[in-house]
């Protein structure tokens, strides 16, 4: 549903659509358990899902995919709309690939779900500071950079803050993740129409792109806005 955003944006999407969808008398983080299902089965979906664009377009789909471009790429693979017809054995190897895994995670989840849900006692305040110097390490050793240090502290800080004002996370994150794709793309089609921006409405397929892009933005504002009535009404019939 969101190729190019990754399992993290199709996460947090499903988890806030699952709790709008519920209820005002919800339990969620209280243990219920569509509050887990809901974001791992879009977590899977996504992650299998991203492969589609990087295999059909060339378009890494998320940060796992993009790896995984650069190393096709190197082995001289182009992934395209040609890929099926030059390189079969790499496009029906990798869907071979999904099914393998997927039966060994079944056959390793299974008997471990136990050991796997202890993890879950293991207090917050252990939990925490591991998770926060493995962030830290993991930034720095990018760049070596302490800047980088510091600029994780800051959008660490501004998350906690507009967690504690009540504000959605996963707007945020998606503009991360797709802020320099859009700009990217932006001067890319503005150097082929040497600067006239009417290119970005100047075929059908963009203005059906715009529409969509409309659309999505509004069906949350109308979707929230029938659910509040109809739940009005059901509040009013009891």
């Amino acid at each position: 549903m969101l190729p190019g955003a990754g399992a993290t944006i199709a996460s947090f999407v499903a988890y806030t659509t699952e709790k709008r969808l519920l209820h005002r008398r919800n339990t969620f983080g209280e243990g219920d358990i569509r509050g887990v299902a809901a974001p791992e089965a879009a977590n899977n979906s996504a992650a299998v899902g991203a492969l589609i664009p990087m295999l059909t377009l060339g378009v890494p789909g998320s940060g796992t995919t993009a790896v995984m471009l650069g190393a096709l790429l190197s082995l001289g693979v182009r992934p395209g709309p040609l890929l099926i017809s030059t390189n079969p054995e790499i496009f029906w190897g990798l869907a071979a690939s999904m099914y393998i895994g997927n039966i060994m995670l079944l056959i390793l989840n299974l008997p471990l779900v136990g050991l796997f849900a202890r993890i879950l006692v293991v207090p917050r305040w252990v939990l925490m500071p591991v998770v926060a110097t493995l962030s830290f390490v993991g930034v720095y050793a990018v760049n070596n950079s302490a800047f980088d240090i510091l600029l994780m502290s800051g959008f660490g800080l501004l998350g906690y803050l507009m967690r504690k004002a009540g504000f959605p996370l996963a707007p945020v994150i998606l503009g991360l993740v797709l802020g320099k794709l859009m700009e990217v793309n932006l001067r890319r089609a503005l150097a082929l129409s040497n600067g006239d921006w009417s290119v970005l409405i100047g075929s059908p397929i963009a203005i059906a792109l715009w529409i969509l892009a409309l659309l999505g933005l509004a069906a949350p504002l109308i979707i929230g806005r029938l659910s509040s009535i109809m739940q009005n009404r059901s509040l009013e019939g009891e």
